[in-house]
C-alpha cells in the first residue's frame, strides 16, 4: 500500500510524522468535511454542500467497491452501509447467482482459499521479481540478453538494485533499533533500581553525582531519551514495521500467496479465494471505508462524506504488495457486480503483469465505472517515476475514467501539500485531505491516520455524492466535474514534499499548481454547483 522506497532516515521522519498525526488532538477530527470560508480549514465543504445545496433533494444509492486489505463489515459505523448481494443465499455453499463466486454476500477475498485460509503477509513486488529471475539473469549484461527478453531483464535489474539496497538498509536499521531498545530496557531498570521507584525525571538524573563510568553511561543514555522525548512504545511499533519488512516483505524465501493455490502468471477464468472480506488485516480498508461513507449524523463515531452508499468489499492487498492478477480480477469482479465507483488506495513501483490490469481498467472504462487511485506516499514526482496501477496503458493511451489523488493538509499555508505525498503536473489530477484523517478501525474503534490512502477515499466520497444526487452523470463527466470544480490554489507557495527545515537548510518551495493537473483541492460544494449549472438534465 504505497510502500516507502526512500532512505532509512526518510523512513524515520515519515514514521514519526505519522505518529504525531495519529496521536494529535482530534478537535479537528472531522476537518476534511469542513469549509475554509466558515471553518478556516481547507476541507472539501461536505457539510456546507448538504446544508445549502442538497437539503430536500432526492438521492440514489451508489455502490462503491473498496479494493483494499479487507473491511470490518460489522463495525458500528459501517455495518448498515455494507453492500449485500441479494441474489446470493448466505453460507449455503452454492453459487446462487451464477457469477462464479460462492457465497459472495458482501464482496470477495482474492487472498484466500476454499479452506478458509487467508494471506496476511506477502513480499514486495521487487522481492518477487528479484527472486523469480535472479537464477536466470544474475551476473549477465544486457548484451547477453535476447531482444525478446530485454524488457524483463530491465525490470529484473531495477528490482535487483532496489531489493539489495532496501534489504541492507532495513536489516541495518532493524538491528540498530533492537540494540537501542535493549539498551533502553537495561538502563531503565538500572535507574529504577537506583531510585527504588517505577519512574524518574530528567531533573532527577541531572542531580546525580557520580564518577562511576558505567553509571555515567546509563545516565547519559536516559538523559538522551528524555530530552528528545523518545517514546519507547513508538519505537517498538517501528521495530515491528521493520521486522515485517525484513521477515516478510523483503524475504526471498517467503511466499505468502502460495496458500491461494492459483497461478498468478496466467490470466484465466479460474475462480480463487473465499468470501472472508475482513481477513486478518482490515485496518486500512476499514479506515478507507469510513471516510467514504461512515453513517452520517447517527451520534456514533464520525460522519463519512456520502449519505447514500453501499460499500462492496474486495480484499486484494496483503501486508506487502498486491499482485497484478488479483488487482485485475478485483476490478472486473467489482464492475460485474454493480460497482459504479472503485477506490484503490494502494500502489507499487513495478508491475510485471500490467497487461492484466490494463485489461481490467479498459473493461471498467467500457462499462462506465470511475476508478480513483492514491498517488503514493514517497514524496516523489509521478511524472518521472512509476506508481502502479496507473491510467496509462501499455500502448500509450490513457484511461478516461481514472482520477489520481495526492494528499493535502488542513493548513492553507506552506504546509498545504502533505510532506509525504507524491505529486505530478501530468500524472496527479487533484489533491484532497490526507493528513490527520480520523476514521473507523476494526472492532468499533477509531483513529487518525494520514496518507494518499486517505485522500483517495475523500475524493471517492465526493464522487459518490455527485453520482447519488445526479445519477445520470457518466464516469467521464464525474471526473470532469471533480477536476474543474476544485478549490483553485495553483498560485499558493508551498513546501515541496520531503522538504523540511533541518540543520539550517531551508525547505524547497514550489507553486501548488506545479504539483498536479488542476492545482487544486477537491471540493464537494463547488462540484454540486458545477453539476447543477453545467450538467443538469
Amino acid at each position: 500500500m504505497n510502500k516507502h522506497r526512500k532512505t532509512i532516515l526518510t523512513l524515520i521522519i515519515i514514521f514519526y510524522a505519522f505518529l504525531a498525526y495519529s496521536q494529535a488532538d482530534n478537535k479537528n477530527y472531522n476537518w476534511f468535511n469542513k469549509d475554509y470560508s466558515t471553518d478556516k480549514v481547507e476541507g472539501v465543504s461536505t457539510e456546507k454542500a448538504y446544508n445549502e445545496l442538497l437539503k430536500g433533494k432526492t438521492s440514489h444509492t451508489v455502490i462503491v467497491a473498496v479494493i483494499d486489505g479487507g473491511v470490518d463489515i460489522n463495525h458500528e459505523d459501517l455495518k448498515d452501509i455494507i453492500w449485500t448481494n441479494d441474489d446470493e443465499i448466505p453460507e449455503n455453499g452454492i453459487d446462487d447467482d451464477n457469477n462464479g463466486y460462492i457465497d459472495d454476500i458482501h464482496g470477495w477475498n482474492f487472498l484466500g482459499n476454499d479452506k478458509g485460509e487467508n494471506v496476511k503477509e506477502d513480499n514486495l513486488e521487487v522481492t518477487r521479481i528479484y527472486r523469480n529471475y535472479k537464477d536466470k539473469y544474475a551476473g549477465k549484461t544486457e548484451a547477453e540478453i535476447p531482444e525478446s527478453e530485454k524488457k524483463i531483464f530491465e525490470m529484473y535489474k531495477k528490482s535487483e538494485e532496489i531489493y539489495k539496497k532496501d534489504f541492507d538498509e532495513y536489516s541495518t536499521q532493524k538491528s540498530n533499533i533492537e540494540t537501542f531498545i535493549t539498551n533502553y530496557d537495561f538502563t531503565d531498570k538500572y535507574l529504577k533500581d537506583y531510585f527504588k521507584k517505577d519512574s524518574y525525571s530528567l531533573d532527577e538524573l541531572k542531580k546525580i553525582e557520580t564518577t562511576d563510568t558505567k553509571f555515567l553511561q546509563v545516565i547519559s543514555f536516559q538523559k538522551y531519551v528524555l530530552e528528545n522525548k523518545i517514546e519507547i512504545s513508538s519505537l517498538n511499533e517501528y521495530l515491528e514495521y521493520l521486522s515485517g519488512m525484513v521477515d516478510y516483505n523483503l524475504n526471498i524465501d517467503f511466499d505468502g500467496r502460495s496458500i491461494v493455490g492459483d497461478n498468478e502468471e496466467i490470466f484465466d477464468g479460474k475462480v480463487y479465494g473465499n468470501n472472508d472480506v475482513k481477513g486478518p488485516t482490515a485496518d486500512h480498508g476499514t479506515h478507507v471505508s469510513g471516510i467514504i461513507g461512515a453513517i452520517r449524523n447517527n451520534n456514533i463515531g464520525i460522519n463519512g462524506i456520502a449519505d447514500n452508499v453501499k460499500i462492496m468489499v474486495v480484499r486484494t492487498v496483503p501486508d506487502g504488495d498486491e499482485h497484478d492478477k488479483d488487482v485485475a480480477k478485483s476490478i472486473i469482479y467489482a464492475v460485474d457486480n454493480g460497482a459504479q465507483i472503485i477506490n484503490m488506495s494502494f500502489g507499487k513501483s513495478l508491475s510485471p503483469h500490467k497487461e492484466f490490469v490494463d485489461k481490467a481498467v479498459k473493461y471498467a472504462e467500457e462499462k462506465g465505472v470511475l476508478l480513483i487511485h492514491a498517488a503514493g506516499n514517497d514524496g516523489e514526482n509521478n511524472d518521472k517515476g512509476n506508481n502502479f496501477p496507473c491510467d496509462t496503458y501499455l500502448d500509450g493511451t490513457t484511461a478516461s475514467n481514472w482520477i489520481e489523488v495526492g494528499a493535502s493538509s488542513m493548513n492553507l499555508d506552506k504546509e498545504l501539500c502533505a510532506d509525504f505525498s507524491n505529486y505530478g503536473i501530468i500524472n496527479v489530477d487533484v489533491f484532497a485531505p490526507g493528513v490527520n484523517i480520523y476514521s473507523t478501525l476494526p472492532e468499533n474503534t477509531y483513529k487518525a491516520q494520514d496518507g494518499t490512502s486517505m485522500a483517495a477515499p475523500v475524493t471517492t466520497g465526493v464522487a459518490t455524492v455527485l453520482k447519488s444526487y445526479f445519477p445520470h452523470l457518466t464516469a467521464v463527466e464525474l471526473k470532469e466535474i471533480l477536476l474543474k470544480s476544485v478549490t483553485k490554489l495553483e498560485k499558493k507557495t508551498v513546501y515541496m514534499p520531503l522538504s523540511s527545515e533541518e540543520d539550517g537548510v531551508k525547505p524547497s518551495k514550489v507553486k501548488f499548481g506545479q504539483l498536479s493537473v488542476t492545482g487544486g483541492v477537491v471540493n464537494l460544494y463547488n462540484a454540486i454547483k458545477t453539476a447543477q449549472t453545467e450538467y443538469s438534465k
